[in-house]
């Protein structure tokens, strides 16, 4: 991804932006010779779990979906979080009235994680990520569904429709162009408007260094 220096974002941030978005289009090349794209690409809910040796993605797939059956586990896949974006107008910079030396831009952050894939069909590890998967997003709701809610047997028959998706992290690259690279000024005024189209409070914009 590129990424200028002004824009890039630390591990941690970019991890933390992983866990609160969640939602990720998972592309790894093709093993196809059939002239075809090359890429499959699947969007799909995606767990963030540390290991003793670094960090993997968890996710299952519709065994019926040929991403799980038709990719290069030699080469490696891209996982992508969309952080949010928005339009830039030039008419919010102050510096418009100055010399009119301005743009439109695209203010966003996203977040690329790169990693081997790997399968698996084994029931219990399936548990685990449809458990973990499913535990996250009713945290917090009035009345949190489990899996155990369920019968067993109609759970198992669930199981045998999926499979399980494994993305051993490799690297990890996180972009957050929120006008950086403007003066002070600018960017307070880009805030503003964002937060009055958004209906969300203005961020502190700090000193600028």
């Amino acid at each position: 991804m590129y990424t200028p220096p002004a824009f890039a974002m630390d591990q941690d941030a970019a991890l933390a932006l992983v866990e609160a978005r969640r939602f990720a289009t998972l592309v790894s090349p093709s093993r196809r010779g059939d002239g075809g794209s090359g890429l499959q690409a699947t969007a799909l809910p995606l767990l963030l779990d540390r290991t003793e040796t670094g960090w993997r993605l968890l996710g299952h797939i519709a065994r019926a979906n040929p991403h799980w059956r038709d990719f290069d586990p030699a080469a490696s896949s891209l996982a992508i979080f969309d952080g949010g974006d928005a339009y830039v107008s030039p008419s919010w910079y102050p510096a418009k009235a100055l010399h009119h030396k301005v743009v439109p831009t695209w203010n966003y952050r996203q977040v690329h994680i790169h990693g081997r894939l790997s399968v698996t069909e084994d029931p219990a590890l399936l548990m685990d990520i449809i458990t973990g998967l499913t535990t996250r997003e009713e945290a917090g709701l009035p009345s949190p569904w489990a899996v155990t809610d369920a019968p067993a047997d109609f759970i198992a028959a669930q199981l045998r429709g999926i499979v399980g998706l494994v993305l051993t992290v490799e690297r990890v690259e996180g972009k957050a162009k929120l006008s950086q690279n403007r003066p002070p000024a600018d960017r307070a005024s880009v805030a503003k408007a964002l937060a009055g189209r958004l209906d969300i409070p203005v961020p502190d914009q700090g000193d600028g260094d």
